[in-house]
């Protein structure tokens, strides 16, 4: 059955656009509701969000759907999509809900959901709720005196501070280190300051301001741009930069130089391994991280799974093979030791504590491999399939042999936006650029006819 109102990570959509409407998300909190009652008890919601203007309009209709299902609602106000992932389990809900567009710009908005173990749902509850969603709902609704309670809370933000401390060992500090701290004037803005602070460090935040309209825009994860000049600036040993929802991060040596999610799931795995930590001999990743990691984890004898793009798919296939170490890398990094979903503030801790015991900097820290030459092209469409074009079949076939062995290609539609992503990765430069500018220029053929 093809997917109506779910993508890979949850709904998302522009705000006030369908289905990123509050009509929809009043009718998703009913269906969720729906599937998630199970039995004559108060059932229980939590629910998180970034600090997007929609985020209102979406916490309101779905705090209405849920206790139309006789649900109650615990709202959390601005929390890491980490948190409430978390706090679901501690909270003993029946789900979360994280209403976030992640690293997305302000206009966009999006709903994830966790079920009672903290793991995001599988394709068939979300088929199930995206059924009822479009069904009449009413002759399933609760008696008046059954109806759910809406309680805000403001104090669990200090439950997950504690939680994250405690990740790290207890005798370890962060006492003597400068680090620059990217928010992207999202979700994290008050904690992740905080913890770091707590630890020892002397802190130096950016992207603490969020006005509703400056989530992620010129900050964050995904431009790290401000990060690395505020490192260079303060001399700081570390910057850190989250994304909007904190379930990514990447990291700034005290050089300037950006470290992705490859190299800091390379320097968590040697760490973990060394230390006996590691329940299965490898890590998990997704067909975009870098042919270097792969190698590099080969040469210290591990090995590297790869899945379909999307966190949840790396939990997926870390659950089914034992995993307790996997990520993308665009930085989230999933520790099952420690949470169910990517934690951006973490994996940054598990880092900082390599350093700290290591006691290199940064830059030495975390390059542990040489990443070969890699691509990565996005090509904007308005509608139809253009990888299903014969040219463009043609092209990526031709490509594929071109490359042979000392390559690979990535071609796929994302599951966010109206994106077609062309990722190549080969030892020749001169070559992998040739080979994906071919695809690149057929796609764009293809979806402007």
């Amino acid at each position: 059955m093809s997917r109506k109102y779910f993508g890979t990570d949850g709904m998302r959509g522009t705000a006030n656009k369908w289905p990123m409407t509050a009509e929809v998300a009043l009718k998703v909190g009913m269906a969720a509701g729906e599937v998630f009652r199970r039995g004559k008890y108060r059932h229980r919601v939590v629910i998180g969000k970034d600090t997007r203007l929609s985020g209102y309009m979406f916490e309101n209709a779905l705090v209405a759907g849920f206790t139309a299902m006789g649900m109650d609602v615990f709202v959390l106000g601005p929390m890491p999509t980490p948190a409430v992932a978390m706090l679901t389990r501690s909270l003993r809900a029946d789900i979360g809900v994280m209403i976030s567009a992640s690293h997305n710009p302000f206009e966009d908005n999006g709903i994830k959901f966790f079920g009672p173990d903290g793991f995001k749902l599988s394709d068939e509850v979300e088929l199930q709720i995206e059924r009822l969603i479009d069904s009449d709902m009413s002759r399933n609704l609760p008696a008046p005196e059954t109806l759910g309670r809406a309680t805000r809370i403001d104090s669990m933000k200090d439950r997950y501070i504690e939680f994250a401390k405690r990740t790290l060992p207890r005798d370890l500090n962060l006492n003597g280190m400068r680090i620059v701290i990217d928010c992207a004037n999202g979700a994290a803005y008050k904690v992740a300051p905080e913890i770091l602070w707590e630890l020892g460090a002397e802190v130096f935040p950016l992207g603490v301001d969020p006005d509703g309209f400056n989530i992620n825009k010129d900050c964050g994860s995904t431009a790290p741009e401000a990060l690395a000049k505020k490192v260079h600036e303060v001399r700081a040993d570390i910057g850190i930069a989250l994304d909007g929802d904190a379930d990514r991060v990447i990291i700034v040596d005290e050089n300037s130089k950006v470290v992705d999610g490859d190299q800091l799931m390379a320097v968590i795995a040697e760490s973990w391994k060394a230390a006996g930590r590691l329940s299965a001999p490898g890590i998990v990743a997704t067909v975009m991280s870098n042919l270097g990691l792969e190698r590099y984890l080969k040469g210290i004898g591990l090995s590297l799974e790869r899945t379909k793009v999307g966190d949840r798919y790396v939990v997926e296939r870390m659950r089914e093979g034992g995993f307790n170490v996997g990520g993308e890398q665009s930085g989230h990094i999933v520790m099952s030791d420690f949470g169910t979903t990517g934690d951006g503030l973490v994996a940054a801790l598990q880092i900082l504590a390599c350093v700290k015991k290591m006691n290199k900097p940064v830059s030495e820290v975390c390059n542990r491999f040489v990443p070969v030459p890699q691509i990565l092209k996005n090509v904007r469409y308005g509608s139809g399939k253009p990888l299903e074009d014969k040219a463009v079949k043609a092209v990526i076939k031709a490509g594929e042999e071109k490359l042979g062995k000392q390559g690979r290609l990535v071609i796929r539609a994302s599951g966010t936006e109206p994106l077609i992503r062309v990722m190549g990765e080969a030892d020749d430069a001169k070559l992998l650029n040739e080979v994906v500018d071919s695809i690149v220029d057929a796609v764009k053929k293809a979806a402007a006819s």
